[in-house]
């Protein structure tokens, strides 16, 4: 493996269409499927919670907007590592890239791999237990069962994927993609027209004075967690075929579509189920499906819904490495996750890295734990990354083809929604927003680890 990883140049051979479903892929994935459940028990009123998915929909488009003309200004593989290591320096963008390896990739690639492999087993009406669980004192220290087993499998099996060819990893990529937003759709059309629903389970209309309540904001973090990924195609940015065109357009179009996907499911889920039977239901759409069209039919369904989770898994797989592979040339990373494979032209000590980690959480992590984790710490980032933007025109204004629409209110709206998520999430939900930012106190410390050896060393790193 050593002689062959000495190549490291990436080939640009993602076009639009491809960008776009990598888009679409990485925000159509657990979230959609388990968090409706959480958010109308915070709310429940059901047309307040698609007030609620509409807003966060507004956001996905506005912070797509702002990357899109990111992507075309450094059309480089990274995506918020390298916007923010040149708008604040490489500190803020190491700890970006520290936040993308444990919390913005291997996490979700954890989480959804669960979810795929209970709606895999429960499809076959194969059993998810029993459980056998290690403790260290009193933690759950590792959690073994036909759910975990099942999970690590799929994620080693799409990791060998992307690790053996892009082109091909793309194409299974695209295919599974839009198998997903067929399921999606068919599961709309049948639900809304066919399923045993009733209109009498949208209430009385929407309370807009929720808006302004704490449990809209909370209600918000968890949507941001399902509206997480409007930003994959700019990881992939040294890949993307005319990338100062490809980028914008991919980002904004994934995150339109999404937006009205996610709509109309929720819609379908309010017709199927009650606001008191979806309430803290992780198996949201599974118990919609059977609500509208029986048992059996159910079974089939929970099938469709872990084929469509493999899209995300591999569209996070995919994604994921290009950021450690950038934070490696820049010497703030250990230096063999910035090599290529000779033959696959493809970061294999990245995209093996990621599957590890994975792997640790899928045995010892607990899904429902890492929500407003993930949603506090990203939401940080992608706010900080907007403000780069911003940066960057007060510097100089924009030379590229595209610039964001409706500058510099879209930006604006993007940094104060995050602002909302993050104070709320400190003030209702403290210590998942402790563990993030204990995260970020570990990234420093090994930020300074690499930079000293750098210094040391005498060695520069590199920019690219």
């Amino acid at each position: 493996m050593k002689n062959s990883l000495i190549n490291n140049t990436l080939k640009r051979e993602i076009g639009y269409f491809s960008a776009t479903t990598l888009v679409v892929a990485n925000m159509v994935g657990t979230g959609i499927f388990t968090t409706s459940g959480f958010i109308i028990n915070e709310l429940g009123n059901p047309m307040s919670m698609l007030l609620c998915w509409l807003v966060g929909g507004l956001f996905a488009l506005c912070g797509a907007l702002c990357y899109g003309e990111l992507g075309a200004r450094f059309p480089h593989a990274g995506g918020e590592y390298v916007y923010l290591r040149e708008a604040f320096g490489k500190l803020i963008a190491f700890l970006s890239g520290w936040i993308s390896l444990i919390v913005g990739f291997s996490a979700p690639i954890a989480a959804a791999a669960v979810a795929f492999a209970t709606y895999f087993l429960k499809s076959l009406s194969l059993p998810v237990e029993p459980q056998v669980i290690i403790p260290f004192f009193e933690v759950n220290l590792i959690t073994l069962s036909p759910v975990t087993f099942t999970a690590i499998v799929v994620v080693i099996f799409i990791s060998l994927l992307h690790f053996h060819s892009l082109k091909i990893g793309s194409r299974v990529q695209n295919l599974l993609t839009l198998l997903k937003v067929g399921i999606i759709v068919v599961f709309i059309g049948c639900g809304l027209f066919s399923g045993q629903g009733s209109t009498a389970h949208f209430g009385e209309g929407i309370d807009f004075g929720i808006v302004f309540q704490d449990k809209f904001a909370i209600g918000l973090i968890f949507i941001s967690f399902a509206y997480s990924g409007w930003n994959a195609a700019a990881y992939l940015g040294g890949e993307i075929r005319h990338p100062e065109k490809n980028i914008p357009l991919s980002l904004f179009t994934g995150a339109f579509l999404v937006t009205g996907l996610y709509l109309l499911l929720n819609v379908v889920y309010i017709f199927a189920l009650p606001a008191a039977q979806m309430s803290g239901a992780i198996d949201v759409g599974a118990k919609a499906a059977t609500a509208l069209f029986g048992t059996q039919m159910g079974h089939y369904f929970s099938g469709a819904i872990a084929i469509g989770l493999l899209s995300v898994l591999s569209a996070m797989i995919m994604a994921g490495p290009r950021v450690y592979y950038a934070m490696s040339k820049d010497g703030v990373f250990f230096r063999r996750f910035a090599k290529v494979d000779k033959n696959h032209h493809t970061p294999a000590y990245s995209i093996f890295l990621q599957a590890a980690i994975a792997i640790v959480m899928i045995l010892s992590a607990s899904y429902n734990k890492l929500l407003i984790y993930i949603g506090f710490t990203l939401s940080l980032f992608a706010m900080l990354t907007v403000i780069g933007l911003m940066l960057f025109r007060i510097r100089q204004s924009s030379s590229n083809d595209y610039q964001t629409f409706g500058y510099p209110l879209t930006p604006l709206l993007f940094i104060l929604g995050n602002m909302w998520i993050i104070y709320f999430s400190v003030r209702s939900r403290p210590t998942p927003a402790l563990a993030g930012l204990i995260t970020i106190g570990c990234g420093i410390g090994v930020y300074y680890y690499f930079n000293r050896k750098l210094k040391v060393k005498g060695k520069i790193p590199e920019c690219s």
